[in-house]
């Protein structure tokens, strides 16, 4: 599971909303566009909500669910949908992965 302020940012197709955690809104507008496309689509075409947050090791991880009872939400889809994002987005996502262990995490930093 993750923790709260580890969050990057999430979207729901429930709410039909997204939140990017404050904590990065110093990202660059490009950057957050993309987020935002990225998870929108993926709420739409799917269901559910999608939540990317950074586990321990700084590593940029997806989370997918679904209300219970929620007959509309593509599983197996999801998880297609996953692997394709984590295929197509893969610069984008390793950037943001080294972004939060410096930023965050202090890895690479002077005294380290």
């Amino acid at each position: 599971m993750y923790q709260e302020e580890n969050v990057l940012c999430g979207s729901s197709a429930y709410t039909k909303k997204y939140y990017l955690n404050e904590s990065f809104e110093m990202l660059p507008e490009g950057i957050k566009d993309e987020l935002k496309i990225m998870c929108v689509l993926f709420t739409e075409d799917i269901g559910g909500t999608l939540t990317l947050f950074f586990d321990e090791d700084g590593r940029l991880q997806f989370q997918t669910g679904a209300d219970e009872g929620d007959l509309l939400y593509d599983d197996i889809g999801g998880v297609l949908k996953v692997k394709q994002l984590q295929r197509t987005k893969q610069e984008l996502l390793e950037a943001l992965e080294l972004y939060f262990k410096v930023f965050f995490l202090g890895e690479g930093m002077p005294g380290q």
